[in-house]
């Protein structure tokens, strides 16, 4: 598959003439949505509560990782046997507040048996592969058209591992990876630390991912997308959705408190609160919100030269155009629970492990701390796809931890769609149907 990276002149089914189109949402999805539908000749109107690109989105505060060989679901085989653990650490790398586990526990038990055996693991990889393959080359291409070509990099990004021992109790993912195809170059302990200098020394084993990349600063890079979606013709309203005005089976409005927006389509990328707009559209969906946090140290005197995830806290550290960020932790909880800033303290306490440079004393002013909700479906695959009840609207949300990677493609996906043209991957495997 070697999907064009060059958008040529579109000739729109009559099913898909030019309409206008609601895109609900301007997180990274909602962005890149509203620039190719403004490619197909439809008129866009983005409807977004809060300011693009701000800290309260999700797409602000991930680790930028373009991992677009991140395909392993995050249930796999015997995770069910943690659950106890989960429930009683609340500073795990994955937690479940009580309070909030009645609520949950519908999409945990799915989450459990969409990840029960390899082949599950393996279906779930082939589909996000389609979705996320040469993501790197696809961010690059906007991010020039949209001015801020610096801010994507496509140098490869790292796993470090304590011990081979290490890499080697993750074969099931690994392997997972090189039957979808994906492959990488094994470092010994001497050619990591040649690479990456200022790594403690405790980690002797890396694998190096060429084809993937990062975005040096995704909060920049979605407040720069969405002002490219409005160069290019789409205008920007302060709202939020509350439902939609369907007659006859057709799109009329999306509804806003108090009010209505006119429209023939819409697309739902409002992330964590899509859940609501889904159901109002004719989809019950599975979706949950995996809460994470990142801390950030300005002007660190040790960092990565290379993106990288330590194996032995599940994060990723990145040196973006703010400081040096590790993000990571899942947190099941309510989406307007109060913060535990106490997992962000372990996430700052990482990095000084991984980068002994950095003083064990750091000024206050140094450090940042954040916050952000990952939309998640419990099989690891977002929601692409027409609703059940009016065509007119478009289901994209749910990417989990692969929302950045896989905007890119996902934006596509939705021209497409709304232009009546046939999608570029198989939507299956994505449907929002498919949770009954």
């Amino acid at each position: 598959m070697n999907p064009s990276i060059i958008v040529p002149a579109v000739e729109v089914d009559p099913a898909g003439m030019s309409r206008h189109v609601v895109i609900i949402g301007a997180g990274v999805i909602g962005a890149m949505s509203a620039i190719h539908a403004l490619r197909d000749g439809h008129r866009v109107t983005i409807l977004e509560p809060e300011t693009p690109g701000g800290e309260q989105a999700s797409s602000y505060g991930n680790a930028g990782w373009l991992s677009s060989h991140s395909v392993i679901p995050p249930s796999q085989p015997g995770v069910w046997k943690k659950v106890p653990g989960y429930l009683l650490d609340p500073l795990g790398p994955l937690a479940i507040r009580w309070g909030y586990l009645p609520q949950a526990l519908p999409w945990l038990l799915r989450y459990l048996a969409e990840g029960a055996t390899k082949e599950r693991v393996t279906r779930t990889a082939r589909a996000l592969r389609t979705l996320l393959v040469e993501s790197p080359v696809l961010h690059r291409a906007v991010a020039e058209q949209a001015g801020v070509a610096h801010l994507i990099v496509h140098e490869g990004v790292l796993h470090v591992y304590p011990s081979r021992a290490d890499f080697d109790a993750e074969a099931l993912n690994w392997s997972v990876r090189r039957e979808v195809g994906v492959r990488w170059q094994e470092l010994s302990a001497a050619e990591l630390h040649q690479r990456e200098p200022a790594l403690d020394e405790r980690y002797t084993f890396g694998v190096f991912v060429a084809e993937a990349g990062h975005c040096r600063d995704p909060g920049a890079y979605v407040a720069a997308l969405v002002a490219h979606a409005c160069a290019l013709g789409a205008t920007l309203v302060q709202g939020q959705a509350t439902g939609f005005r369907i007659e006859a089976g057709r799109l009329r409005a999306v509804r806003t408190a108090g009010s209505e927006i006119a429209c023939e389509a819409a697309v739902i990328a409002a992330g964590g609160r899509s859940k609501a707009l889904a159901a109002a559209a004719g989809d019950r969906v599975a979706l949950e919100v995996e809460r994470g946090y990142h801390v950030m140290i300005a002007q660190p005197e040790g960092a990565p030269r290379t993106p990288m995830m330590a194996a032995d806290c599940k994060a990723v550290a990145t040196l973006t155009e703010g400081g040096l960020r590790l993000a990571g932790q899942v947190e099941i909880a309510a989406f307007d629970a109060a913060p535990d800033w106490r997992r962000a303290d372990i996430l700052r306490d990482q990095l000084l492990r991984m980068f002994p440079a950095l003083p064990r004393e750091l000024a206050a002013s140094r450090v940042r701390y954040w916050l952000g909700r990952r939309p998640s479906t419990p099989d690891g695959l977002p929601c692409i796809g027409p609703a059940r009840a009016c065509r007119d609207i478009i289901h994209a949300y749910g990417h989990g931890h692969v929302g950045m990677v896989a905007a890119a493609r996902t934006g596509r996906l939705v021209g497409q769609l709304l232009s009546g043209r046939t999608p570029e991957i198989p939507l299956e495997p994505f449907d929002p149907r498919r949770f009954g």
